[in-house]
C-alpha cells in the first residue's frame, strides 16, 4: 500500500512514517491525516515492528492544520463543519481520536523533529513516547492570537508545567531546541545531519524491550498521566475549544480569513506580532 502524503518504511523492528508534503511545510491536510492513521495501522498490524519513528521530509516537521484547505472548504468535512455539532463531530473523529490513538499506541514511538513543530505540528509530536529534535527545530503554539484557544489538545501544561505554558502560549513564545529539552519538552538535541540516524539509534535500544514489556510499561506511565488528570484536562480543553470556536468573535475571524484567503492570515499574524504585512 502506498500512502498519498506519508511514506512507510520498515527496517527490521523499526518502522518510520514520514510526513511528506515538504512543499507545504508539512501541513497536515485531511489526506495527512487519514495517512498517518492507515500508517500506524499497518504498524501495529506487523508482529515484528516495535518502534515507530515519526519524521517529517523537507525544512519542518509540520506547520500545523493546513488552513488553505479548511479556508477553502476542500476537505471532504466542509459541509459538516458548517455547524457547531458538525464541527464538534469532526474535531472528535479526525483530531482527537487519532491523536489520542497515537498517545495510547501499544509500541514505543519516537518523534523526530526538524524546523519548524508549531501548533497542532506540536500537538502530534508531544503524541509520541519520546521526541528528538534537530539543533534548528522551533516550537510554538500562536494560536491565541489568531483567536483561538490553543488547537484541540492543550499538551503545553504537560509537557512545560502551568507558569511555562502560559508564558509560551500568551506571549506567543517560540521555543528553540536547547530550550526545548532544558524544559523538558524533547529527550535529546542533535545536529540537523545527525537527526534520523540518532532518531533510529534511539530506535534500535528501545526495541531491545519485549513488546509485551513495552506495552505494559507504556500504559502504566500513561495511566499516571491519566490519575493525575491528562486525558481528562484534554477533554475539558477540547469542549471549550469547541465553544471559543463558534463565538461570534471566531465566526467573524473565520469568515474574514476565508474572504481574504492565506493572505488575511498573514496579515492578522503580523499585525498581531507588530510586525509589517
Amino acid at each position: 500500500m502506498d500512502f498519498e502524503t506519508v511514506r512507510f518504511e520498515t527496517d527490521g523492528q523499526i518502522a518510520t512514517i514520514t510526513l511528506n508534503r515538504p512543499e507545504a511545510a508539512n501541513a497536515q491536510n485531511t489526506q495527512m491525516i487519514e495517512d498517518i492513521n492507515s500508517s500506524f495501522d499497518r504498524a501495529e498490524a506487523d508482529d515484528e515492528i516495535r518502534v515507530v519513528i515519526l519524521a517529517a521530509s523537507g525544512k519542518h516537521f509540520s506547520s500545523g492544520h493546513d488552513l488553505k484547505e479548511i479556508l477553502r472548504g476542500e476537505e471532504h468535512w466542509a459541509a459538516l463543519r458548517a455547524t457547531p455539532e458538525g464541527k464538534l463531530e469532526h474535531e472528535q473523529v479526525m483530531y482527537w481520536d487519532k491523536l489520542i490513538r497515537i498517545r495510547d499506541f501499544p509500541k514505543i514511538t519516537i518523534a523526530a523533529v526538524q524546523g519548524t513543530c508549531a501548533a497542532a505540528g506540536l500537538m502530534l509530536a508531544c503524541m509520541c513516547d519520546l521526541i528528538i529534535a534537530a539543533d534548528d527545530a522551533s516550537f510554538s503554539n500562536p494560536v491565541l492570537r489568531m483567536g483561538g484557544v490553543g488547537v484541540e489538545l492543550l499538551v503545553e501544561p504537560w509537557e512545560l508545567g502551568a507558569r511555562k505554558a502560559k508564558e509560551f502560549l500568551f506571549c506567543a513564545e517560540t521555543l528553540g531546541a536547547e530550550e526545548a529539552a532544558r524544559a523538558g519538552l524533547v529527550n535529546r538535541v542533535v545536529a540537523r545531519d545527525d537527526l534520523l540516524m540518532a532518531a533510529r539509534e534511539m530506535a534500535g535500544r528501545a526495541a531491545q524491550v519485549p513488546p509485551v514489556t513495552a506495552a505494559a510499561v507504556k500504559d502504566t506511565i500513561n495511566h499516571t498521566l491519566d490519575v493525575q488528570g491528562q486525558r481528562e484536562s484534554w477533554r475539558y480543553h477540547f469542549m471549550v475549544h469547541q465553544f471559543v470556536s463558534n463565538t461570534a468573535d471566531a465566526l467573524g475571524r473565520t469568515e474574514a480569513r476565508r474572504e481574504g484567503g492565506m493572505d488575511a492570515v498573514r496579515a492578522e499574524q503580523a499585525d498581531r506580532t507588530g510586525e509589517q504585512a
